[in-house]
C-alpha cells in the first residue's frame, strides 16, 4: 500500500505542479489582456483626437476652397468689367481722333 500511496503523492505533485503552471499561464495572458487593453484605449483615444483634428482641418478646407471660389468669381467679374472698360476707352479714343481729324478739315478753324 505504501507503494500506490507513493505513486499517488506523484501524480498529486504532477497535478498540483500542472495546476500552478495553468495558473502562471493565466496571470501571464492576463498581463498580456491588460496590456492589449490599455493599447486599444491608447489607439481609441488617438483615433478621437485625429478624427477630430480631420473635421476641423476638412471644415477649414471647405471654406479656404468657397473662399477661393468666391475670389475666382470676383476676379472674372472685375476682369470682364475692366475690357468692357479698356473697349470703351478705345472707342472713346477713336471718336475723340475722329472729331479732331474732322475739326482739322474744317474751314472754320483758322490758325496762326
Amino acid at each position: 500500500m505504501t507503494q500506490q500511496g507513493a505513486v499517488l503523492q506523484g501524480y498529486n505533485n504532477e497535478l498540483v505542479k500542472c495546476i500552478e503552471d495553468l495558473c502562471m499561464q493565466k496571470e501571464e495572458l492576463n498581463k498580456q489582456i491588460q496590456e492589449a487593453e490599455e493599447e486599444k484605449n491608447k489607439l481609441q483615444h488617438e483615433i478621437q483626437v485625429l478624427s477630430e483634428q480631420l473635421e476641423y482641418v476638412c471644415e477649414n478646407l471647405a471654406q479656404k476652397v468657397a473662399s477661393r471660389n468666391e475670389l475666382d468669381k470676383i476676379l472674372a467679374e472685375t476682369e470682364a468689367a475692366y475690357m468692357k472698360i479698356l473697349d470703351s476707352s478705345r472707342t472713346l479714343l477713336n471718336v475723340l481722333k475722329k472729331e479732331v481729324g474732322s475739326l482739322k478739315h474744317s474751314p472754320d478753324l483758322k490758325t496762326n
